[in-house]
């Protein structure tokens, strides 16, 4: 007998799960599987706020917010925050008349770039001139989105800012022409 028969012959011996095909045969179908009950469970278990129930309401609203924006660049409105600390001062300035544009308080929302749980809302009171001020609770130190409004939210200024700031940080209106 042949050596190439004796191998032959102890590989056929073996048990089942002692030869190497039946390992290499069941490895994907166990590896894709695997990976559906992990992907099932991750989307089940799993919250995410990117998803919107009613998107015509949406789209309505995106219109509105357009119209926000046009009024305050229409108003050449400008906004400066100043940190210090936790306390947040923000200076408005407007190209139109000052009483038509400096109510009692102003709105400041703190929008996370990936955490919608951190979002903050900041009511920031007058102190006189185009002066208001607010403090904010926790941190805030990172990147955020900013949205100054007045309380009517007829306009609103949008930008974008890191805490602690170094300097003043500059918000002007976005002007809806130019996109």
């Amino acid at each position: 007998m042949s050596e190439a028969a004796s191998i032959q012959d102890y590989e056929a011996s073996r048990p089942w799960y002692r030869q190497p095909w039946f390992w290499f045969l069941v490895l994907f179908p166990a590896a894709s599987i695997s990976y559906c009950i992990v992907a099932i469970t991750l989307s089940l278990t799993t919250h995410t706020s990117m998803v919107v129930d009613d998107y015509s309401k949406e789209g309505l609203g995106i219109n509105q917010s357009l119209a926000r924006d046009s009024l305050a660049a229409d108003l050449g409105l400008e906004a400066r925050i100043q940190q210090s600390g936790r306390n947040l001062e923000v200076t408005l300035a407007s190209a139109q008349s000052s009483s038509e544009v400096e109510p009692d308080y102003l709105v400041l929302q703190l929008f996370h770039p990936t955490m919608g749980e951190q979002d903050r809302v900041i009511q920031l009171n007058a102190t006189g001139d185009g002066h208001y001020r607010g403090q904010v609770a926790g941190n805030i130190d990172g990147r955020w989105y900013l949205d100054i409004s007045d309380p009517s939210a007829d306009w609103r200024i949008k930008g974008e800012g890191r805490f602690p700031a170094s300097s003043d940080i500059v918000m002007r209106p976005n002007d809806p022409e130019r996109g």
